[in-house]
């Protein structure tokens, strides 16, 4: 019997498989070796960044959406004192472009934080809400996001929100 128990387990190891992701990450050290449009939205994604609404953390983030009419549209952090009542920058620029432009893709966007007064060293990515929410964007227009997360001392772009997110919830899985 405990043999049978054993070829039972061995075989269904022997059936197993493992599947292994990786991410192209892109990493810059100035934003001037970006090209004009990048460029250009990073320095909106800074230049909205201090407007963010963070008395609690004070951990300020900006992003800036880049459209393909091109359009760009800014967003910022906004807390609550009840936590879960706040929106991250990546969310309230994405809602804002789509809602002002329900029909044209998102092609960018990029992400700049604070914390204390001071840009992080190191980029920050989206969070887990916001990077279902930018692939759902990126799946409803069939369009490749273009993430480029900066940071003081690098930048790092990633090709697409499928990247960030490989084992993603989406409408596939409520058929």
């Amino acid at each position: 019997m405990q043999l049978i128990k054993n070829l039972s387990i061995f075989i269904k190891i022997l059936m197993m498989k493992k599947t292994q992701f990786s991410i192209e990450i892109t990493n810059y050290t100035d934003k001037t070796d970006l090209d004009n449009s990048d460029n250009t939205l990073v320095n909106e994604a800074i230049a909205v960044c201090d407007n963010a609404y963070a008395p609690y953390s004070k951990f300020k983030v900006g992003a800036a959406v880049l459209l393909k009419n091109g359009e760009i549209i800014t967003g910022t952090n906004q807390e609550n004192a009840a936590y879960p009542s706040g929106l991250c920058a990546e969310r309230t620029a994405l809602f804002y472009a789509n809602s002002k432009y329900p029909d044209v893709p998102v092609i960018a966007i990029a992400v700049v934080a604070k914390n204390n007064g001071n840009f992080t060293q190191e980029p920050v990515g989206p969070c887990g809400s916001c990077r279902q929410v930018i692939l759902e964007t990126e799946t409803r227009f069939k369009t490749p996001i273009k993430i480029i997360m900066v940071g003081s001392e690098k930048i790092s772009i990633i090709k697409n929100a499928k990247s960030l997110l490989p084992l993603s919830f989406s409408e596939d899985d409520l058929l």
